[in-house]
């Protein structure tokens, strides 16, 4: 009877003793199935809106999110530093370092969208899927280069001006994209070549990327911007640098216009947690064919002909 009691408390021991490494292991095995989530920037300079106002909603409003800024680089260095030091984020002296300790990339440098191609050159070749910031460059013909530059390293991109991510978008996609017949936005700015991609990103994430033709008015100060677009649906984008004019739009379909504020408080929350959505997806949820579109656009409308009448675009098959 002894015998067989211990028998039994040995067998039970070992079983408990199983079931106890197994439990301890949990922790390690939950750890290893967490999928990483390192986001590290790339910049210019590194100090401005939105490097602040991304990383402050990462740490804050979308923390649960599970992501993490673990590092940046800037080309100006000293800069970058700086605001590395002030703002508690590892600075790298180079985009090999920072590759190291990051799974996601975010190209920002809002401000000067002519170092975009440069950045992306370093970013590119270590495969990561890269989220590229407004405007995403200077000209049409460097926004293809930056694509091919992608393709060749099969690098998954995206790029948007937070302006996809607002009130308007959602009433669109109540309706459906293709009852909308005419959309008016409105921006403001510090300068033209800056912020007209907010309100024009607003149209064309209405309209879709078929923009047959353009014409701008106005001066450099007040400027609106007439597109139309195939099968008769138009809209006018009005771009009003150093005024007080609200991002906002007039949606109209065959049935009614609506107006919609596009500022509702959530506009930066919402914009960082798209760029979220596209880490997690692993692939871009935003047609190319909209970014040339927007991208040609701005072209024609820095040029004298949209002046004296409609510039004809290059509506992009693919």
């Amino acid at each position: 009877m002894n015998r067989s009691a211990n028998s039994t408390t040995r067998r039970d021991f070992g079983r408990t003793a199983l079931a106890a490494a197994a439990v301890g292991a949990l922790p390690a095995l939950a750890s290893a199935a967490v999928k990483s989530r390192r986001i590290g920037i790339v910049d210019d300079y590194l100090d401005n809106y939105h490097s602040r106002t991304y990383l402050k909603i990462l740490r804050e409003q979308l923390k649960d999110r599970g992501f993490e800024v673990t590092g940046a680089y800037a080309l100006q260095a000293e800069k970058g530093r700086q605001w590395c030091q002030e703002y508690g984020v590892t600075w790298y002296d180079s985009v090999a370092e920072l590759n190291e300790v990051v799974d996601f990339f975010a190209v920002l440098a809002p401000g000067t969208p002519q170092v975009h191609l440069e950045l992306c050159q370093q970013v590119f070749p270590f495969s990561k899927p890269t989220f590229v910031d407004k405007t995403f460059a200077p000209d049409a013909e460097t926004a293809e280069r930056i694509f091919a530059l992608a393709d060749e390293h099969d690098v998954v991109i995206e790029t948007s001006s937070a302006l996809r991510y607002t009130p308007v978008q959602e009433f669109v996609k109540s309706v459906g994209r293709d009852k909308i017949r005419h959309v008016v936005t409105w921006g403001p700015g510090g300068s033209f070549d800056e912020y007209a991609i907010h309100p024009l990103e607003m149209a064309i994430s209405c309209l879709g990327h078929e923009v047959e033709g353009v014409m701008r008015r106005g001066d450099d100060r007040f400027s609106q911007l007439l597109l139309n677009c195939s099968g008769g649906r138009t809209a006018v984008v009005h771009v009003y640098v150093g005024s007080r004019t609200p991002y906002a739009a007039m949606v109209s379909t065959s049935e009614e216009t609506r107006y919609i504020n596009g500022q509702d408080g959530q506009l930066f929350v919402n914009a960082a947690a798209a760029i979220l959505d596209f880490f997690d997806a692993g692939q871009s949820r935003i047609d190319r064919r909209e970014t040339m579109a927007i991208m040609r656009i701005l072209d024609a409308a820095r040029d004298a002909r949209s002046r004296e009448g409609f510039v004809g675009l290059v509506i992009a098959e693919k």
